[in-house]
């Protein structure tokens, strides 16, 4: 007999699913017998205990087993037969009347919207490009001489200047009264390199050992201190220590102690450039996703299964409430989290998962074993292993997963990019590396 599918509303079915009474019945007697055989109960030895004594105890729990059991491989079977994308668990009610001698139940669920994707060919994409600069090779090179710099005293009588680490005291009043976080005493920062406000920089710029200064400092409006934020405050300062840094020279030892393979400047310069092409490959591709997923979203109508959007949004006050435990946040685990705050990229989130879903089965963009490979291998250059990283990557079928959905989307994009409009846009290595 075929399964009788009732539409509700948009992408919500009904089917009703009728189970035989006498079916029913001897699973039940089956599995309770099969309890018994291990069952403990006062009185009783080990498989000796009565069915009348067990039925009482476990009757009803393992009925419910059964029939839960029975009920969901009745609805797989149906769903297969109606050739259904069930998308998210079924809403299981027992009708209160049934034929004589069976048990109905409504099964309401939603199916997979149909997508329809528009014309590519009109979707207007912007492609951006980064060129790595020898100016940026220079930057990230002053970078690696800071990060192995040393620091000696300065004479008492010399000032400090930018990129000197200075040890101060300093306290900090509003309106005369002393507030959290505003005292400190031996503290050291580094000038000019954003550890603290760049009027606090200028204020102790010039400033020799012994002295002390009181200048105002006005706080940002978007200042991470709340009780702070927007307000005028006093500091006193006071300069104990001032130390120069020294820098390693750009030379073949700072090279070597890099780990570049030929020992050079010329080596250092390849290894760093090799690095920051890397780098630049992946946010430019990430951008340009982006770019294609907004498009492709624009592109596409179809209905969102709510039961796909509450799924996502459950995970996501998941990721949520375990970033507040990583934080250090009191009780994380329970913490009220509406589900409104989620539901907006949760819904995203869902349509252009269907969206490329759609695409992918339509166009044959599924990830080959050969990218695969090639994508772990340009991964794992940038650790000091790449074959044990490989290794890491190719034992998982999670990670390889990971992996899989990140080649099928750039798959996508360049799919999309093939058949849009685009219009490219050479981006400054600054503004791509610091675009959050």
């Amino acid at each position: 007999m075929a399964v009788q599918v009732e539409t509700l509303e948009k992408l919500e079915r009904r089917i009703t699913l009728t189970l035989a009474a006498e079916t029913i019945n001897g699973e039940v007697n089956s599995r309770l017998k099969k309890l018994s055989r291990t069952v403990k109960a006062d009185g009783f030895r080990p498989g000796k205990v009565p069915m009348s004594v067990v039925a009482q105890r476990y009757g009803y729990s393992v009925q419910y087993e059964v029939v839960n059991d029975r009920v969901g491989q009745a609805f797989n079977e149906a769903a297969t037969e109606a050739q259904l994308r069930v998308a998210g668990a079924p809403r299981i009610t027992q009708k209160e009347q049934s034929p004589e001698g069976t048990l109905s139940f409504d099964a309401t669920f939603e199916v997979y919207p149909e997508v329809k994707i528009g014309d590519l060919g009109q979707a207007e994409i912007e492609r951006v490009s980064t060129e790595v600069t020898e100016a940026a090779i220079d930057r990230t090179i002053e970078i690696l001489r800071k990060q192995r710099r040393t620091f000696g005293l300065r004479a008492k009588d010399e000032a400090a200047v930018e990129g000197d680490r200075i040890t101060i005291d300093f306290e900090g009043k509003i309106d005369g009264e002393p507030f959290a976080g505003g005292k400190a005493e031996d503290f050291p920062f580094i000038i000019g390199e954003g550890q603290m406000l760049e009027q606090f920089d200028s204020a102790v710029r010039g400033m020799k050992v012994g002295e002390s200064k009181t200048f105002p400092l006005q706080f940002p409006a978007d200042y991470h201190g709340a009780d702070v934020a927007g307000k005028e405050a006093d500091f006193m300062v006071t300069v104990k220590k001032i130390e120069a840094q020294n820098l390693p020279a750009v030379d073949d030892v700072l090279a070597k102690s890099l780990g570049t393979k030929e020992g050079t400047v010329e080596g250092l310069r390849a290894d760093v450039k090799k690095n920051l092409e890397r780098e630049v490959k992946f946010r430019v591709q990430a951008r340009n996703k982006t770019a294609v997923m907004e498009a492709l979203a624009k592109a596409a109508e179809l209905d969102l299964p709510n039961a796909l959007v509450a799924s996502e949004t459950d995970r996501l006050i998941e990721n949520a409430r375990a970033d507040l435990k990583q934080r250090g946040v009191k009780d994380a685990e329970t913490a009220n989290i509406p589900a409104e705050i989620f539901k907006p990229q949760a819904e995203r989130r869902v349509r252009l998962g269907l969206v490329v879903a759609e695409l992918v089965r339509a166009n044959n963009l599924r990830a080959k074993p050969e990218q695969l490979q090639a994508h772990i291998e340009e991964m794992s250059q940038s650790y000091e292993k790449p074959a044990e990283v490989l290794r890491w990557y190719l034992s998982d079928r999670k990670r390889m997963s990971e992996v899989e959905a990140v080649v099928i989307e750039n798959n996508v994009a360049e799919f999309v990019l093939s058949k849009a409009k685009v219009t490219d846009k050479v981006l400054p290595f600054d503004e791509l590396m610091t675009a959050a």
